[in-house]
């Protein structure tokens, strides 16, 4: 039988790396693709020197070409933390419709499966709780979590729009809050800014009184929930995520006491649109794949303490950008 490939976008950032070394382990023929927007290199360089991975310099937002057989697609091509999507809003929205259309029509060529990178953001600031895949979501289109929103609420509906004409073989994941080792430090979202913050000797910044809610899933659980779902015959939404609920404030704590620092919490203004829930019902990944989290939050937190730990000091301080609004996502 001969060897799979897979097309990975977003290959180097975050998601995108840890998902390109799992279907490198797999066997698969691994292409990644990148923009290096906010990926970087340096997330996927132990893997150029191997036989099946190669990579692409290029921006989905224009024509993608790729040579040869291609029998999935992964499109994780898209800014994913708010110091991104506030900073570049139109290569957002770009990447999430003119991305996903893209590389629709070359999965169509191809003949290839394709799973795009949904968000739990297509829910907005929910009224229902926990959110279910059934569930249409309370998002403000104008607000300035919009730009993100509302691509990854297009992408979904295009994408489904080439299953349901074109008989296009897809897949939805809604990825709820991810982390782990390759996450930015100084990203903007609620872990990496904590533990920054910690590692600096700073007073952790809570946004609101601390009461908003947040589900956290340790990367090595998502990919193997996307792995899953790719190779499942569902091709509707499916919320990948950790249901185990914490409030902002108790977070902060745990941070506080992983790093064994003695810093205060102080408190500020809530942003606009800030989501007051977040938690996932994952019965769906329950019963359709077989699926369900496996790393407790203390064995994860500690993984990714000792990542930004090792950390050279000067990233510890880098800005990433310095009109940045904080949103802890």
């Amino acid at each position: 039988m001969s060897q799979k490939r897979i097309l990975i976008t977003g290959a180097a950032g975050f998601l995108g790396s840890h998902l390109c070394d799992r279907f490198v382990k797999e066997g698969y023929y691994v292409i990644g693709m990148d923009n290096l927007i906010t990926g970087h290199i340096s997330n996927i360089e132990h893997l150029m020197p191997l036989k099946n991975f190669e990579f692409y310099h290029h921006d989905v937002s224009n024509f993608v070409n790729v040579p040869g057989k291609l029998d999935y697609i992964l499109h994780f091509a898209s800014p994913a933390s708010p110091i991104d999507y506030l900073k570049i809003p139109i290569q957002t929205l770009k990447v999430g419709s003119l991305g996903t259309h893209n590389l629709l029509g070359l999965a169509m060529a191809k003949k290839a499966r394709m799973l795009i990178a949904s968000t739990s953001e297509v829910y907005g600031d929910p009224l229902v709780h926990p959110q279910t895949e059934e569930y249409y979501g309370n998002v403000n289109p104008v607000g300035p979590r919009g730009v993100y929103d509302e691509a990854k609420r297009f992408q979904e509906a295009m994408t489904m729009a080439y299953h349901t004409y074109h008989g296009l073989e897809t897949r939805i994941a809604r990825i709820f809050n991810t982390y782990g080792p390759r996450m930015r430090l100084n990203d903007g979202r609620v872990l990496p800014a904590f533990i920054g913050q910690a590692l600096r000797g700073e007073n952790l910044t809570i946004f609101g009184d601390g009461s908003q809610t947040r589900s956290f899933c340790y990367v090595d659980d998502q990919v193997e929930g996307i792995y899953r779902l790719l190779l499942s015959d569902h091709a509707y939404p499916v919320n990948i995520g950790n249901p185990d609920e914490i409030t902002i404030s108790q977070f902060a704590e745990e941070i506080i006491a992983l790093t064994g620092t003695n810093q205060k919490v102080i408190y500020t203004d809530l942003p606009q649109d800030d989501p007051m829930q977040r938690q996932p019902d994952i019965s769906k990944a329950k019963d359709i794949l077989g699926w369900q989290p496996k790393v407790s939050r203390t064995e994860g937190l500690k993984i990714t303490y000792d990542y930004f730990r090792s950390l050279p000091k000067e990233q510890l301080y880098k800005k990433e950008h310095k009109s940045f609004e904080n949103y802890q996502r």
